[in-house]
């Protein structure tokens, strides 16, 4: 991300003229008119940012591109050091071979009737024992090569090295880095106080990682605001308690530095959600939601969703015991699943985080075994229609009117079989689980933004 983009999207947000700007997806935070009032207000849509936002300057690429360069020349160097030192030692070893058979030449040059049948044979039994030095001295000859393509990779180094130098100019890289986090930093905060807005797209798929089984969940603490960076980790959908916690997304991404949650109880599905440090999950064989403290490892709180059917009664599409389904938006805790009294059809209810007793209730209509997933933004439910290649966001549930409405939003299911779809508040994102992938993708706000005038 520009330095100069930063700055101008910043001078964007405190006039708010009506004009339209139109980056591509790629370059972050985006902020574009959209359209008129009749007062002549600015309407506006938002666009959540893409994730790493600074790692697209070209500067970084470069340097990640030198840093790899080096280390190649660094393996290869190491392992040049290593054939080097193997070989140095094995000549060694055969050194006093070397010097008996220059000697047994000598005298067979000096004295031609000295070499008999018997000492010619020792003489070629020697020869034959030395015949081993001639790959390793084939081996130098392409280490030799090896040194002067070296040579020449690290000559270019140096050239790319002093290029960046002269376009960075008198510039400090890493504190125009530095205030563009800062400039990223105040943009997030914006975007927060931006409110809540309805969805209007879905970004192309990230793949973060690739790991697990077919099924499964993965998750950051969705509550706002919040600075804990860890990531969890819940493989399978079926009598599971091991949880693992990553402590930041570049170890996760790498399957390093974790540690393991053993849950007391089982879980059912994939429906979980990390909300302000604690885990919230479906007991296995009930319809008990269970509230389980990270840092204390201990159950604060448990109770039954009165109703609620579990053990693939009411699932998803998939299955996969996804009856009771937990997540997590803007406004709060929420519980997705559905009763025999509402005929299969999806309830939300509203959760208090504390107790977990249920505040309100809202009845879709939206029969349950017809989703794929279904996730919460900004107190709306949205459901897609299948969990397979070819699905799309099809069903809208409005909580604030008690309202519904088709929509038809696609959105690429790259790996053609999502078991876990949840809704990111604080980031902004939705993480899925994807046929053993664990994938992000960005999300389209469509929000009112009124201008200093109002």
């Amino acid at each position: 991300m520009h330095l100069l983009s930063a700055m101008f999207l910043l001078l964007m947000l405190a006039t708010m003229p009506c004009e339209a700007l139109y980056p591509s997806p790629e370059e972050g935070w985006q902020i574009y008119s959209s359209d008129q009032d009749p007062d002549g207000k600015c309407l506006c849509t938002v666009v959540a940012p893409a994730q790493n936002m600074c790692s697209r300057d070209p500067r970084s690429r470069q340097l990640r591109q030198l840093m790899e360069k080096v280390q190649n020349i660094t393996q290869s160097m190491e392992v040049l050091d290593l054939r080097t030192y193997r070989d140095l030692q094995y000549v060694r070893d055969t050194e006093n071979l070397m010097k008996t058979v220059d000697g047994k030449l000598k005298i067979a040059s000096d004295n031609p009737r000295t070499l008999n049948p018997k000492s010619f044979q020792e003489l070629k039994d020697k020869m034959t024992q030395l015949l081993p030095l001639l790959p390793v001295l084939d081996q130098y000859k392409a280490d030799a090569g090896m040194i002067l393509r070296l040579r020449d990779e690290v000559r270019n180094l140096s050239l790319v090295l002093m290029a960046i130098q002269e376009e960075m100019g008198a510039y400090d890289y890493e504190e125009l880095r530095q205030r563009v986090l800062l400039l990223e930093t105040r943009l997030h905060s914006c975007m927060q106080k931006l409110g809540c807005g309805k969805l209007t797209g879905v970004s192309n798929p990230i793949t973060v990682r690739a790991s697990g089984s077919r099924f499964g969940s993965w998750m950051t603490d969705t509550m706002i605001p919040s600075s804990d960076n860890r990531v969890w980790s819940m493989d399978g959908y079926l009598k599971g308690r091991r949880v693992l916690e990553f402590r930041t997304m570049s170890d996760f991404k790498i399957g390093l530095n974790f540690v393991q949650h053993l849950l007391p109880h089982p879980w059912a599905g994939t429906g979980h959600v990390v909300y302000n440090g604690s885990l919230y999950y479906n007991k296995y064989q009930s319809n008990i939601v269970i509230k389980y403290h990270f840092r204390s490892r201990s159950v604060l709180v448990q109770r039954s969703l009165s109703g609620a059917g579990y053990n693939n009664t009411f699932p998803y599409s998939w299955g996969g015991s996804s009856d009771i389904d937990l997540m997590a938006d803007e406004n709060g805790l929420w519980a997705v699943y559905t009763t025999i009294p509402n005929a299969g059809n999806i309830v939300i209810s509203r959760l208090d985080p504390q107790s977990l007793e249920v505040q309100q209730t809202w009845d879709t209509g939206f029969p349950k075994r017809s989703a794929g997933e279904a996730f919460m933004i900004c107190s709306t439910l949205y459901v897609t229609n299948s969990h397979l290649a070819g699905a799309k966001i099809y069903f809208a549930y409005y909580t604030n009117t008690s309202s519904y409405e088709y929509t038809d939003i696609p959105f690429h299911n790259q790996y053609s079989h999502i078991s876990m779809m949840d809704y990111n508040p604080r980031e902004r994102v939705l993480y899925t689980w994807n046929n053993g992938h664990q994938v992000m993708y960005n999300v389209t706000l469509f929000q009112v933004i009124k201008t200093s005038d109002d």
